[in-house]
């Protein structure tokens, strides 16, 4: 196992800008702050940007940090064979500074949640527990780990939703949306990562199906989501049937290039392969987020 040396202190932020995947928190902040701006607050000029949603941003991007840190935590020898460019702890940050980061982290976002009130701390506080299970166990095992992660991605858009007391069902669409891309790039990211997994015993699908029954598994899962996102358009589209911005966007960014992820998913068979297609699972969860500017 690597160990850490001496370095610069732009080095140690550099090491902790990956080690919370930094582009990843903002990519749960703007999906929150869309949700409450183009979902909810756009029906309703009169209700003001307030401290409580920072509160709430502020909980969910820190739990979400403090699971990245917890994962590479448990997965560094995983990691060293997987992806060890991306190994932080025991290069950079020794093992108890990291655990450090973790309970900061975790304790900022218990307590940010515990301020918006009772029902949302004891969720924010059941995601950390979530992601901690996750890291230690779930990730080993097929399908639950990428389910976990999927739910938990879907939770942190329906969470501004249960935040802000209505719209319920337009941004459930999203929260669906949100679960269904990731839990295909999860599985995506378990066919990249196999060889590593592998060689320590974990039983993800590729693993214990093969590549080609995963990817059948994935197409699956492709059309229930199409479908699930059709149903969810339309609904989106009751009170104004006519929008054909709306329309068009999501015929384009968002359901053209998943067929087309599908399309490069046949062909698939290089970790390089699977490492694009799961950027590519992350620029179409840019894109329909994105959408909700035309809703």
């Amino acid at each position: 196992m690597p160990r850490p040396v001496k370095l610069h202190l732009k080095t140690y932020f550099k090491g902790f800008v990956k080690l919370i995947r930094f582009n990843n928190l903002l990519i749960l902040f703007f999906s929150q702050l869309f949700v409450y701006f183009f979902l909810i607050k756009v029906f309703h000029g009169t209700k003001p940007f307030n401290f409580s949603f920072l509160l709430l941003t502020l909980a969910t991007v820190s739990i979400a940090a403090a699971g990245y840190i917890i994962n590479d935590y448990y997965d560094i020898k995983i990691d060293i064979i997987n992806k060890p460019g991306r190994v932080v702890i025991g290069r950079i940050f020794k093992r108890r500074t990291a655990m450090i980061f973790h309970f900061i982290l975790n304790g900022t976002g218990i307590i940010a949640g515990l301020m918006m009130g009772l029902r949302l701390g004891v969720i924010i506080a059941f995601c950390s527990f979530l992601l901690w299970l996750y890291s230690n166990q779930l990730k080993r095992q097929p399908l639950s780990g990428n389910l976990a992660i999927s739910f938990l991605t879907g939770l942190s858009i329906m969470l501004v939703g249960i935040f802000a007391k209505e719209r319920y069902i337009s941004v459930l669409v999203y929260a669906v949306f949100a679960f269904f891309i990731s839990l295909i790039r999860e599985i995506v990211k378990d066919m990249e990562d196999v060889k590593g997994d592998a060689n320590f015993g974990c039983k993800t699908l590729p693993i214990i199906w093969g590549i080609r029954k995963t990817k059948s598994f994935l197409f699956i899962i492709g059309i229930i989501f199409i479908v699930s996102l059709i149903i969810g358009y339309f609904w989106l589209m009751r009170e104004n049937p006519y929008n054909i911005y709306f329309i068009t966007y999501n015929l384009i960014f968002v359901i053209l290039p998943f067929f087309i992820f599908l399309i490069y998913l046949s062909r698939a068979d290089t970790i390089t392969d699977f490492k694009k297609l799961s950027t590519f699972c992350k620029v179409i969860m840019l894109t329909g987020v994105l959408s909700m500017l035309f809703v």
